[in-house]
């Protein structure tokens, strides 16, 4: 890479580009008004706040030379067996059902530069920039474990990608997740090699002519390296991470929407009481049930019928703290799981020692791909019950007009975006089949076991777009059903948001195009405008 003429020197541009400052043990950007710590690839721990932090460019990430030195250490290992006489897999032998073959030292960078080139075999639309981005990122930081054997030079050309924004083009489909996302991965490094497309802006143009404008040379690959580039769980990976961010919030969105459902409803809050759940003490239980008494705390609205002679409430109302806690459940435990991905090492084979070489499996997608399906099954039943809620906001009970008009028969009021509602449902319960319970052999057979855990991720992403779309319409539903509530106020949180919904979308007095009105909603959950805790 030019400019850059050792590893040493790159490490002391990177700190002199930064300009920091070492200040009560923390580092400071001078051009940021706010303290950031750096992460230090390789070395810190890896999470989805700091993931998307550097893919965003609000945390700096760096290679150090601890970092550094395990990656030269490795490399030095993997010289050793590649000029040795003994067959290791990946390393002096070709790949999948040719391991037998064992390649010669002179052939090793053309083998490693075909394996690259024979495995970018993707198709589909290209996948979210930014999850371009986090699996370039994660892969970094995976390489710097020192296991992999790859050269310092790749992982200096893959920053410098990172760092001025050149995210490479990956298409959608093509993974079965089993030798990790091999075909996602190859098109994710063809840069690299001066072959495959670069994101500028929004804008796909060819690497070919962006190495140039950036006076870099295409690497030529050389024992391992390919293989390390192209095995790993990166693509399955930044979908967890991505779908992580979008369901915590959605958790959250949920049990606000489902408070200001049973707000307009005129529903109980004694299902949340803390008594009744410490009985039962799961964690996403007991999770929602205190975000509900916060989001019900000092409601005159909930107050004024605390004595009324209605029993109880539909399921949908008053098992908010099962099920939307169950749906919790299913996301703590996908968080954990990918907290231990983000941070380890999924290429293949792992490089112990000079003469050591393990060809083991820890690529095999599975671990990530059964958690993804359990959590996109949790991700739906939040649309289902969501729609169950705009369901009764609509029959015209216990003081509610129906379809939430009082002019209903010339007006239809809300009657028809609960059909949307429905069909997101639907379409979600159609998208809950899980992946990760087929596999289709590959390989001739040699990877006979495959996880499909990108499909996984990719419909756990679709079914979290939907949720997104049904909650912002049980959202409008039960502003409305507030409206009916008046000059009862609700806790403040319910207040601030309702307020909110009312900047952008007013109260329905009769028919209009409610298109807009549904989008201005969507445009609010999308741009996380909602308090939410």
């Amino acid at each position: 890479m030019r400019g850059i003429k050792s590893s040493t020197t790159f490490v002391k541009r990177l700190f002199q580009l930064l300009k920091v400052e070492k200040t009560t043990n923390r580092l400071y950007f001078k051009y940021q008004k706010t303290p950031y710590t750096m992460f230090r690839y390789g070395i810190d721990t890896l999470t989805v706040t700091k993931v998307l932090a550097i893919a965003r460019g609000n945390l700096k990430a760096i290679l150090t030379q601890k970092a550094i030195d395990k990656v030269m250490l490795c490399r030095k290992k993997v010289e050793t067996i590649a000029n040795s006489n003994k067959a290791v897999y990946g390393i002096n032998t070709g790949f999948g059902p040719l391991c037998d073959v064992q390649i010669s030292p002179e052939e090793t960078s053309k083998l490693q530069e075909n394996l690259l080139l024979t495995h970018a075999v993707g198709v589909g639309k290209p996948i979210d920039k930014e999850l371009s981005k986090i699996m370039l990122i994660c892969k970094v930081h995976a390489l710097c474990q020192g296991f992999s054997g790859i050269r310092l030079k790749v992982i200096e050309h893959i920053l410098f990608f990172i760092e001025n924004d050149l995210i490479p083009v990956v298409p959608e489909q093509g993974s079965v997740g089993a030798s990790g996302d091999l075909a996602p991965l190859a098109h994710l490094f063809l840069p690299l090699l001066g072959e495959g497309d670069f994101w500028v802006g929004t804008t796909i143009v060819q690497a070919k002519g962006i190495l140039k404008k950036y006076q870099l040379s295409a690497i030529k690959l050389q024992a391992k390296e390919g293989l390390a580039l192209i095995n790993g769980t990166q693509f399955i990976l930044a979908h967890a991470i991505k779908g992580l961010y979008s369901m915590k919030y959605l958790l959250n969105l949920a049990d606000l929407a489902g408070a200001m459902s049973i707000e307009g409803y005129k529903g109980s809050a004694s299902p949340f009481k803390k008594a009744l759940h410490t009985i039962r003490p799961f964690k996403g239980t007991l999770k929602v049930a205190k975000r509900m008494r916060m989001l019900f705390k000092d409601s005159e609205n909930i107050m004024s019928h605390e004595d009324c002679d209605r029993v109880q409430d539909p399921y949908s109302m008053r098992c908010i703290p099962q099920v939307h806690g169950a749906s919790r459940n299913a996301y703590y435990h996908l968080k954990k799981l990918t907290a231990i991905e983000m941070n380890s090492v999924t290429d293949n084979p792992i490089v112990l020692s000079e003469t050591v070489a393990i060809s083991g499996g820890n690529f095999h997608g599975q671990p990530l791909a059964m958690a993804l399906d359990y959590a996109a099954l949790a991700a739906s039943e939040l649309g289902n019950i969501s729609d169950r809620r705009c369901f009764l906001l609509l029959e015209g009970k216990y003081g509610l007009p129906r379809l939430l008009t009082e002019s209903g028969g010339l007006n239809s009021g809300f009657m028809i975006p609960q059909y949307t509602t429905a069909a997101l449902v639907a379409e979600n319960k159609s998208l809950c089949f899980p992946p990760s319970a087929d596999s289709i052999p590959t390989s001739l057979g040699q990877e006979d076991h495959v996880s499909m855990g990108s499909i996984s991720g990719r419909k756990f992403n679709q079914i979290l777009q939907n949720i997104e779309k049904i909650l912002a319409i049980e959202l409008l539903y039960a502003a409305q059903a507030i409206e009916f509530r008046r000059p009862l106020q609700c806790a403040d949180i319910v207040e601030e948001n309702h307020k909110l919904i009312r900047s952008k979308v007013a109260k329905l007095e009769e028919d209009r195009l409610l298109k807009d009105d549904i989008q201005a909603m969507i445009e609010l959950v999308k741009n996380r405008k909602f308090r939410v805790k």
